[in-house]
C-alpha cells in the first residue's frame, strides 16, 4: 500500500515537473519573441524616419509637378510622400529661430524651393537600389535637387542589421538549450513509468493502446503549460509597465499579445506531444528484459 502511494507521487511529482519545465521555457521563449517582434517594429521605425527631400525648381507647372509626384508615390522605396511648398518651409519655427524674423528684409524674394519629403520602406536596406533611385529622382525634368543622408542611413541599416543578428543568434541558442532540458525532463517523467508500460505490454496491449492516454496526458499538460505561460507573460509585462511606463510594454504586449499567447500554447501541445511520443516509442519498443537495465 505504501509502494503504491510512493509511486503514485513519484509519479505525480514528474508530471508536475514537467509542466514546470514546459512552462518557464514557453515563458522565455515568448518573452525572446516579443523582443524580437519588439526590436523589428523598431528597426522598422528607425529605417523610415530617414526622409530624402526632392526640392523642384520654381515655375513648375501643375502637370510637371504631378508628373513627379506620381513617380515618387508609385515607387517601391518610398513609404510616404508630403508636399511642403517653401512658403510653409519660410514659417517654420526651426527655420525662423535659425534666421531670425527679419529674414524677408535681407532677401527680396523666398529662396527656399518646393519639394517633396519622402520616408523610405524597408527595402532601402538595398543601397545599390537606393542611389539609383535618388540618381533616376535628380534626372527627372523639374527637380532641382535630391537631399539624402546616405551615410546616416548606411550606419543605420548595419546597426539594425547586427541588432537582428544578435537577437536571433541568442533566441535561436535559447530555443536549443531549453528544448534540450525539457527533452530530458519530459523523458524522466515517462522513465518513471516504464514498469507500468512494460506491465501493459505484458497483458497484450497495443501500441496505440499504451501511448494513447500518456499523448493525451500531454497534450492537456501542454495546454496548461502554455495558459501558464501566458499568464506569466501578462503579469510580466503588466509589471514592467508599472515599473517604466515609459516602455509602454503593456501597450505593445496587447498588439502582440494573441499571437505570442497562440505561440506559446501551440507550441506547448507541440513540444509537450512530439517528446512524449519520442519518448514513449522508445520505451515500448524496448525489450521487456533490458527495461530493468535502466
Amino acid at each position: 500500500m505504501k509502494d503504491d502511494k510512493r509511486l503514485k507521487r513519484k509519479v505525480r511529482n514528474s508530471y508536475l515537473v514537467a509542466t514546470v519545465s514546459l512552462t518557464l521555457v514557453l515563458f522565455l521563449l515568448g518573452s525572446v519573441g516579443y523582443l524580437l517582434l519588439a526590436a523589428m517594429k523598431a528597426a522598422h521605425t528607425l529605417q523610415s524616419s530617414i526622409q530624402v527631400s526632392v526640392e523642384l525648381k520654381n515655375g513648375l507647372s501643375d502637370k510637371q509637378r504631378a508628373e513627379i509626384e506620381r513617380y515618387l508615390t508609385d515607387h517601391q522605396l518610398v513609404g510616404t510622400s508630403a508636399f511642403v511648398s517653401k512658403t510653409e518651409k519660410l514659417e517654420d519655427e526651426e527655420f525662423r529661430r535659425l534666421f531670425g524674423d527679419g529674414f524677408e528684409e535681407i532677401l527680396d524674394e523666398n529662396p527656399l524651393l518646393d519639394s517633396y519629403e519622402l520616408t523610405l520602406t524597408t527595402q532601402s536596406e538595398n543601397r545599390e537600389r537606393v542611389e539609383a533611385f535618388i540618381a533616376e529622382t535628380e534626372r527627372l525634368r523639374g527637380v532641382a535637387h535630391v537631399s539624402y543622408p546616405a551615410l546616416m542611413a548606411a550606419r543605420l541599416h548595419d546597426t539594425v542589421n547586427k541588432i537582428r543578428f544578435v537577437l536571433l543568434l541568442f533566441g535561436g541558442a535559447l530555443l536549443f538549450i531549453s528544448l534540450i532540458l525539457l527533452s530530458n525532463t519530459i523523458r524522466l517523467a515517462i522513465f518513471s513509468k516504464r514498469y507500468l508500460i512494460n506491465t501493459m505490454k505484458l497483458v497484450g496491449a497495443t501500441k496505440w493502446f499504451i501511448m494513447k492516454p500518456f499523448l493525451a496526458s500531454s497534450i492537456t499538460q501542454g495546454i496548461l503549460a502554455g495558459t501558464a505561460a501566458s499568464a506569466l507573460f501578462a503579469l510580466a509585462a503588466y509589471g514592467l509597465d508599472e515599473a517604466v511606463p515609459e516602455l509602454q510594454a503593456l501597450a505593445e504586449a496587447s498588439r502582440t499579445g494573441i499571437p505570442i499567447f497562440g505561440a506559446m500554447i501551440g507550441g506547448g501541445v507541440v513540444i509537450s506531444g512530439l517528446f512524449t511520443w519520442v519518448a514513449l516509442n522508445k520505451f515500448v519498443n524496448m525489450k521487456s528484459n533490458k527495461i530493468y537495465l535502466y
